[in-house]
């Protein structure tokens, strides 16, 4: 694996490739002179743990052969006050799940994610308390 990070201006605003040619944007905060151009880093961290945990999901409930038809995540998180660097102490994900879907399938699809497959969790659950909660919906 390999990321290459270049610089887009004379400020903050960076951009990141992958060795696939795609690309994502990083920006500093207005604060420290930063454009508001791409996400913040510990921004970026949150959506990695967001979407490593649903890439998860989607595939166990594929095996379960459920018909997911549209998942949603929302991550909030807190960090530490008053400190640099400033880690997270607290992150909740919470899952909409969109189908006919099983409730028994959907928890057994959600905790395996969260508690064993999530790579992303892993790093994070050593500094950070992470909880989560799902619902099915339609």
């Amino acid at each position: 694996m390999k990321i290459e990070i270049k610089r887009l201006d004379d400020a903050f605003h960076l951009q990141a490739s992958n060795e696939s040619g795609l690309t994502l944007e990083a920006d500093g905060a207005e604060a420290i002179g930063g454009h508001n151009l791409g996400m913040r880093p510990m921004q970026m961290v949150l959506s990695a743990l967001g979407s490593c945990s649903a890439i998860d999901v989607i595939l166990i409930l594929r095996k379960q052969r459920q018909q997911l038809e549209d998942i949603h995540l929302t991550i909030t998180a807190e960090r530490e006050k008053d400190k640099t660097p400033s880690l997270f102490t607290d992150i909740h994900i919470h899952y909409q799940l969109y189908g006919p879907l099983d409730d028994k399938k959907v928890k057994r699809a959600v905790d395996l994610s969260m508690e064993k497959l999530c790579s992303v969790k892993l790093l994070l659950e050593k500094t950070a308390n992470i909880t989560w909660s799902w619902e099915v919906l339609g």
